[in-house]
């Protein structure tokens, strides 16, 4: 059975950091892609980036981009999403995906995304 469980949301002031982790099992994050989304109170989910199988592409959404990173560690099989520069607009719950397409590349629909964790919840103040 495939579970992804994240971890690490919390309440941080704007300008600050927080990383979330997605601790996978079932199957092994070094041969599938992976995604990051997130969802806020009234809004549709939304993508903010996705990383490939081996890890060497990242792709992320424009609202994000220079201030997320995404990493691998395929000795934890987790991936992290580092969030730095934080604002306000970045409130929402977190979710990491994973497809199950093996070697596949990632990608920014979320109806291609076969497993999802149960999310966590990220604040940030102003």
């Amino acid at each position: 059975q495939v579970q992804l469980v994240e971890s690490g949301g919390g309440l941080v002031q704007a300008g600050g950091s927080l990383r979330l982790s997605c601790a996978t099992f079932g199957l092994t994050v070094s041969n599938y892609p992976m995604g990051w989304f997130r969802q806020a109170p009234g809004k549709e989910r939304e993508f903010v980036g996705a990383i490939g199988w081996s890890g060497g592409v990242t792709y992320y959404a424009d609202s994000v981009k220079g201030r997320f990173t995404f990493s691998k560690d395929n000795a934890k099989n987790t991936v992290y999403l580092q969030m730095n520069s934080l604002k306000p607009e970045d409130t929402a719950v977190y979710y990491c995906a994973l497809d199950d397409e093996r070697g596949g590349r990632p990608r920014s629909r979320p109806e291609l995304y076969d497993y999802w964790g149960q999310g966590t919840q990220v604040t940030v103040s102003s």
